[in-house]
């Protein structure tokens, strides 16, 4: 019997038993469909995450503030303090001090309510420098940034977070109107593009003001010169390491500490976000994939068993061609095939259920999906893979049946 022969009998013996070889495939195929899915959505989270972190601006450290003590001796967490200084920034934007580091923003941030018309918004109002456009790697949707000039005359300017235009006016298109900020007028002069959200905060939702006139109009007091946070834009990625040193010793030294364990700040960088964030993922995906993998063990064994099923059913048959000369290897190689094409339909059919649902499930569950094309053709060649090694005992054995003794059979 050649290979043709066999694959035309082989079939012919899947098609005779359909609802029980559409019942065997559809173990595998529940399997192969959940593994496509458990590694796409690992990898479609791990994208999703890496695009929020790196929203933040690319090759950024943040140098967040330490804590701060109360009068009655409650400490703060963290970024509670207010041990850090414009003039901080200052020094790390220079590039004497710091020549691995190519842009520094500073942040003052604060909550206020915006006012236009009739209509109020509470969102983060936050005062910095022109160079936190590009520090942070956001762009506009119109009109214009905040100069320098506005930086060193105080002026009364804001831009708004597309969000929070569409809040006060009801439309982004608001560049020229006027909005109040504290029992104070702000002409809007731009409106920011879209950025979407991090894992703290609505990226869309704040109000720019330059830091000057966020010191002398709407914060004031002995807070005035402090700054919530500083971004500092490393030249490369290669260079990042090299800008956190020289960020860390300059601040180091502005601020007399010679323990950097004494820190009285922290700068915390983008590239260990990812990793962490990456690390974990990749765990729940390979657990994930585990417990998908189970399932595949369970088709595996419907498949042997529905073989053994039939060796068990077609004994008269396999005795009858044993006694007309086949041989042991002939049987064998046709209930190989068999199993084999049980395990094929079942890893097709799973990689087509699989990719289906990776385009519909998305909008359902709001997390991307990648695709791995590796996966597929994987779990297919893990499908094959299961019909042959669980075949192989039911064609064994039925290779071995003596042929009187299955011409006796009932």
């Amino acid at each position: 019997m050649n290979w043709a022969e066999t694959l035309h009998t082989s079939w012919a013996a899947v098609r005779s038993h359909s609802l029980r070889s559409l019942l065997t495939v559809l173990g595998i195929l529940i399997g192969i469909a959940a593994v496509i899915l458990t590694v796409g959505l690992g990898l479609g989270t791990q994208k999703d995450v890496s695009s929020q972190i790196s929203s933040l601006g690319s090759n950024l450290l943040i140098v967040s503030p330490g804590s701060s003590t109360s009068t009655a001796g409650v400490r703060g967490g963290f970024g509670t303090g207010t041990t850090l200084t414009a003039s901080d920034a200052t020094a790390l934007a220079s590039s004497v001090n710091a020549p691995d580091i190519v842009g520094v923003a500073a942040e003052k941030n604060t909550s206020l309510a915006l006012t236009a018309n009739s209509t109020n918004w509470t969102t983060t109002v936050t005062g910095t420098t022109p160079s936190w456009l590009d520090v942070r790697s956001r762009t506009l949707l119109s009109g214009s940034f905040i100069t320098d000039a506005d930086q060193a005359s105080a002026a009364s300017v804001v831009v708004l977070g597309s969000e929070t235009a569409t809040e006060l006016f009801g439309t982004t298109r608001v560049v020229g109107q006027t909005v109040s900020i504290d029992s104070r007028t702000f002409e809007v002069i731009g409106v920011l593009a879209s950025a979407g959200s991090n894992s703290s905060s609505n990226l869309d939702d704040l109000a720019i003001v330059p830091q000057s006139t966020a010191a002398s109009q709407l914060v004031g007091g002995t807070g005035s010169s402090s700054v919530s946070t500083i971004y500092i834009k490393a030249a490369s990625d290669a260079q990042l390491s090299a800008a956190y040193q020289e960020a860390q010793a300059v601040l180091l030294n502005l601020h007399s500490i010679s323990d950097s364990s004494s820190a009285d700040f922290t700068i915390s960088s983008q590239n260990a976000l990812v990793s962490t964030a990456t690390s974990i993922y990749q765990t729940l995906t390979v657990l994930l994939t585990g417990i998908a993998g189970l399932s595949l063990l369970v088709g595996g064994i419907g498949v042997m068993n529905i073989m053994l099923v039939s060796v068990t059913e077609r004994t008269r048959e396999i005795g009858l061609r044993k006694a007309l000369g086949a041989p042991p290897w002939a049987i064998r190689r046709q209930f190989l095939v068999e199993a084999a094409i049980l395990g094929l339909s079942g890893g097709l059919l799973g990689a087509v259920l699989g990719i289906g649902a990776a385009f519909l499930l998305p909008g359902v569950i709001g997390s991307s999906i990648v695709i791995s094309p590796a996966a597929v053709g994987l779990s297919i060649g893990v499908a094959i893979a299961i019909g042959l090694v669980f075949g192989v005992y039911p064609a064994t054995r039925a290779a071995r049946l003596a042929p009187i003794d299955a011409l006796r059979s009932e």
